[in-house]
């Protein structure tokens, strides 16, 4: 059974040149973390020359879709009906790339089909998850 997702979109980076260049970025979905989504900008498209990669919630992705949101790190809004906005801030800095919405609604029905919203909870092993926060703690 598929317990990943990967799909490669074209993002335009916003910068103060005129022309936005286009970079392939790559959203990840993993069931073993099922109410996060990353996305992987490549070394050639960051400042430090190294691959970058930011994880914010399933949630956060699909909720932008339609209105702004995030107050954090990541913030997630529509730009027009054919295009999202996502903004990442880090202490270096602020980067703003714009992706087709209908490449991240197609990953997120993807991530649906795998773990259905609403039933990620489903996913976690809890017992497990305890055992290691609890291994160390004597």
């Amino acid at each position: 059974m598929l317990s990943t997702i990967e799909q490669v979109a074209e993002a335009r980076l916003v910068a103060a040149a005129p022309r936005m260049p286009t970079i392939p970025v790559t959203l990840h979905y993993d069931r073993q973390d099922p109410f996060a989504v990353r996305m992987t900008f490549p070394a050639p498209a960051t400042l430090a020359g190294v691959e970058i990669c930011w994880t914010f919630s399933r949630e956060l992705l699909s909720a932008g879709l339609t209105g702004a949101e995030g107050q954090g790190d990541v913030r997630v809004r529509p730009y027009g009906y054919d295009r999202t906005v996502l903004e990442f801030h880090a202490p270096e800095g602020m980067a703003v790339v714009h992706l087709r919405s209908g490449d991240v609604r197609r990953f997120l029905a993807a991530t649906a089909e795998l773990v259905p919203v609403g039933l990620e909870h489903l996913q976690l092993d809890l017992d497990d998850g305890l055992a290691e926060l609890m291994r160390d703690a004597c």
